[in-house]
């Protein structure tokens, strides 16, 4: 009968941890501090039971039994061992610390600086740039699915949106979810239908829709939880999450980071690889970092490249100088934005100094597929300064700026961004100037707030800073059509031309557009638009005798 009890209990604890590994599957690893934490737990309560036994034993006379010795040494193992294992946990930990390893975190990245103005391309167009943020981009993406009935009675789209680079070109894209635990039972057996894609440039939302469903995803339960899919197939590694991304051919992958320790035990946890899992079929495959697919762009979370960067930072002159001294310590900034440079997608943040004032001492870019970082040493303002000195040109219309892209313009570094309304729809953009963020350019259009800002920098831009080239082009035309229209950013005045060519300004900008009427010949200068709709800068009367009329531009 003791036997059996004895059976049962021992049955019994395995079953409890075989249910607690499968609920919460925790990696198998020593880098990882709850596999310490729960062979701790195993130890003591093994060495508990033997304890409370020996004790009963002991004080029984009637229950003593053959070779009782063997439950107070049993009991004394696991205790040791609790101990034991307890020691190497703490100690590992120790070891692995900033105070006694700092030059060690330090050294986890290499960052090279650049020439800001030589390393990034100068921008010449910003019809093409990426500034839609993650909120926008949801908003997008559920109005999209919102408009396909079949699909959001049973789905949602994830909050989550992975930054990607398709052939160059960038793209947000999500999964569809299961709305609940009884929709994903009733479509389990065909998955999760498709995906959205979001062009952060113009701003178009694509449902696509797959051949098969996804069946191993987030929002799935029991073996098909993707976590659990994964940590299970992978045992021993210790995965940090993961991203939803497409390939070239639009094949959906779910990628999830692999991470090991790199200073003693427990510090300095960096990517050692990757998981890529085939939602469809469940499929696995495991890659070292130095040998992942190209298409591939998240590696490397972007808060694990800054927690990286401020170990670089902080620690390169030792712990008692990021305490103390804090001499040439430095920081990024709270947020960071992206950049898509050739196939990969780039993090950029700002860098300032330890005592987190308004002003950014440089910039930092970090590459999310190989950990690359450039340093640009350019002093100006944080991106929230920008943010904000971008909303006070508009605070009568109380619109929010996104977080803000950073471009080249003429040598000058400038920060871009959208300004939007309380409904998240982009409204308006702004443009600001790193190193002088008293010059902000706004307008309704891209072309228009590209024009007016190198417009700004030509009269305001002084201080060194290289004269901006534009694209102007000069000709001759007649007035057939002008027209003076109210919009949102004040009076505008369109002048078409007899080739149906349209040129546009803001009154306020030139009020002796007044002077031009249907007949005239003009002689204008304009900044060229993809939409056949060109931005005029200045104009001249073409006269019929030898004198001139001249607009002030």
């Amino acid at each position: 009968m003791k036997k059996k009890i004895y059976a049962l209990l021992l049955l019994l604890f395995v079953l409890v941890i075989g249910g607690y590994y499968y609920a919460y599957y925790p990696a198998i690893n020593i880098h990882k501090p709850s596999f310490w934490a729960g062979m701790v737990i195993v130890c003591l309560v093994l060495g508990a039971i033997f304890g409370i036994n020996s004790i009963r034993y002991k004080f029984d006379r009637n229950k003593r039994i053959k070779n009782f010795g063997y439950l107070p040494f049993a009991s004394k193992m696991f205790s040791v061992l609790a101990i034991i294992l307890f020691l190497v946990a703490f100690i590992g930990n120790i070891i692995g610390s900033p105070l006694l390893r700092a030059r060690k975190y330090a050294s986890l990245l290499t960052v090279e600086n650049k020439d800001f103005a030589a390393d990034l391309e100068e921008t010449e167009h910003i019809t093409d740039l990426a500034l839609m943020d993650t909120e926008s981009a949801r908003i997008f993406g559920n109005r999209k699915i919102g408009s396909l009935s079949e699909v959001v009675s049973q789905y949602e789209v994830e909050r989550d949106y992975t930054q990607i680079s398709i052939q160059k070109s960038p793209y947000k894209v999500s999964a569809l979810k299961y709305a609940s635990f009884f929709k994903w039972w009733n479509n389990r057996d065909k998955g999760i239908p498709g995906y959205v894609k979001v062009n952060p440039v113009n701003s178009n939302a694509e449902y696509v829709e797959l051949a098969q469903g996804m069946k191993y995803v987030p929002s799935a339960y029991f073996n098909y939880n993707l976590m659990r899919h994964v940590q299970l197939r992978y045992p021993t590694k210790i995965i940090s999450g993961y991203n939803f991304e497409i390939d070239d051919e639009g094949n959906p992958y779910y990628i999830c980071p692999t991470v090991s320790a790199r200073v003693g035990l427990f510090g300095g946890m960096d990517v050692n690889g990757i998981i890529i899992c085939n939602p469809v079929d469940g499929s696995c495959s495991y890659y070292n970092i130095n040998s992942i697919p190209s298409w591939v762009d998240n590696a490397y979370d972007g808060h694990l490249l800054c927690d990286k960067y401020n170990w670089f930072g902080t620690l390169s002159g030792g712990f008692i100088n990021s305490v103390f001294g804090q001499k040439d310590c430095k920081q990024v900034t709270d947020d960071f934005g992206y950049k898509i440079i050739g196939d990969d997608v780039w993090i950029y943040t700002g860098v300032t100094s330890v005592n987190g004032d308004q002003s950014n001492i440089g910039f930092v870019m970090m590459n999310q597929r190989t950990s690359e970082a450039k340093y640009y040493k350019v002093s100006g303002a944080e991106e929230h300064s920008a943010m904000a000195a971008a909303e006070g040109e508009v605070q009568e219309k109380g619109y929010d700026a996104a977080f803000p892209s950073l471009i080249n313009v003429g040598g000058v570094p400038t920060y871009i961004m959208v300004l939007k309304d309380d409904g998240g729809l982009v409204k308006m953009y702004a443009m600001v100037n790193v190193e002088q963020y008293n010059i902000v350019a706004t307008a309704s259009t891209q072309n228009e707030v590209f024009a007016n800002y190198k417009k700004l920098l030509k009269t305001k831009g002084g201080n060194g800073q290289p004269d901006i080239s534009t694209e102007s082009r000069t000709d001759v035309i007649k007035v057939t059509d002008i027209q003076f229209i109210n919009t949102e950013d004040g009076n505008m005045v369109y002048i078409k031309d007899e080739n149906h060519n349209v040129y546009k300004q803001k009154f306020e900008d030139n009020e002796q557009l007044v002077r031009i009427t249907v007949g005239d010949t003009i002689k204008i200068s304009y900044e060229p638009s993809e939409d056949g709709i060109n931005y005029l800068s200045s104009y001249e009367f073409v006269p019929a005798a030898s004198s001139t009329s001249t607009g002030a531009p």
